[in-house]
């Protein structure tokens, strides 16, 4: 499977500029990719105040995505601020060819930053199978949280961290994918945006793409533009669970 990650400036509360940017690059990705891979709240940036820009299922944001989706013949994997109930919500996707989409909210809200003010947390994790592999989609803060994202029974070959990750904590993003790969056994994809938001708040990028030992697949660079794709294969991490069955000694438990 081909997975290509977009680490990129999000226009802060511009929905309409970020759309035709992430088109931009789509319309050049078409038949090169199987799986793009866009920063947390990619249509507006880290805008945990601004309720007003949360949309509904039906709104544009969904309907750019599917519409994407079936027109570059690709999946898409991000996240929005979503309303629902009355309720606000940090909500990632997963968007296929065929424009089906699948969703699951931020379980672990910022309190440092004030998400816990304005949004409500989700309750279930987001597993889609797609290019042969089983794939977990979480966001940002939730790769500080190893149970929220432990592969038990090694239900997931992939898991994939959307985020805006400030740049005066990178080094625990770094260190935090890595350690995400290697315990539970799996590839890891963290796509991190960059640029300054409306808060003053510097992003640096430090997107990554790891193999099931950590290994660097994608390196990005710090504080650029940039995108990159990889090809990914399912039978060498099979192989190794195989030869270096962990999961046969992990702990049971339930979250509740």
């Amino acid at each position: 499977m081909r997975i290509t990650l977009i680490q990129d400036i999000i226009f802060w509360a511009d929905k309409a500029a970020n759309l035709q940017k992430v088109e931009d690059q789509l319309i050049l990705l078409a038949g090169k990719t199987d799986l793009v891979v866009l920063p947390e709240m990619f249509t507006t940036g880290f805008c945990t105040d601004k309720l007003q820009l949360a949309e509904t299922m039906e709104g544009e944001t969904v309907q750019t995505l599917q519409n994407w989706a079936m027109k570059y013949k690709l999946a898409i994997i991000g996240s929005f601020i979503a309303i629902e109930n009355g309720k606000i919500y940090n909500r990632s996707f997963f968007v296929f060819p065929t424009g089906r989409i699948e969703t699951a909210d931020k379980r672990h809200l910022f309190t440092f930053g004030g998400e816990h003010e304005y949004f409500s947390a989700g309750d279930k994790r987001l597993i889609v199978n797609y290019g042969g592999f089983n794939i977990l989609v979480l966001v940002c803060y939730d790769v500080r949280f190893p149970v929220w994202s432990r592969n038990r029974n090694n239900e997931y070959d992939l898991v994939v961290f959307v985020a805006n990750f400030p740049q005066r904590r990178i080094i625990d993003w770094d260190i935090l994918l890595q350690a995400r790969a290697v315990e539970n056994q799996a590839y890891v994809c963290g796509v991190n945006r960059v640029g300054v938001d409306g808060f003053g708040i510097e992003y640096n990028g430090h997107s990554a793409l790891l193999d099931f030992k950590a290994a660097t697949l994608l390196k990005f660079p710090g504080n650029k533009t940039s995108i990159q794709t990889a090809e990914i294969n399912i039978e060498p991490l099979q192989l190794y669970r195989h030869k270096f069955a962990v999961s046969l000694d992990a702990d049971e438990f339930e979250i509740k």
